[in-house]
């Protein structure tokens, strides 16, 4: 995947939208500032939060790292080329969203789920 479609991906998914901050990094997020996934434009990088009882196993793959900053939330970061699927960065991606989501007020998680 380029980075072009990783952020296309994004922006398909319930209620994101795309903000640049931070000197060139795109993040998405939902309601209005819940972050889901990075994407660093000078670095090449992309960071999301995964399961908390999956991080440890993530960032044991060659390629995945503890994203900087975000790591005690359980976020991870590589670079591109991913080192995983296509088929697996959506799924990633699509459950970065949902884990936000899962942690909005009730209300707000209305039209959000997948």
């Amino acid at each position: 995947m380029t980075e072009q479609d990783v952020a296309d991906f994004c922006l398909s998914l319930p209620g994101a939208r795309e903000d640049y901050k931070w000197g060139g990094v795109r993040v998405f997020s939902i309601a209005g500032n819940k972050m889901f996934a990075t994407l660093n434009l000078t670095a090449h990088g992309l960071a999301f939060k995964v399961d908390d009882e999956l991080f440890l196993g993530y960032v044991d793959r060659p390629g995945i790292h503890p994203a900087p900053y975000l790591a005690r939330a359980h976020w991870i970061s590589m670079r591109h080329p991913y080192p995983v699927s296509p088929q697996e960065l959506t799924a990633l991606l699509q459950r970065s969203h949902q884990l936000v989501v899962s942690r909005l007020p009730k209300r707000v998680q209305v039209g959000l789920k997948l």
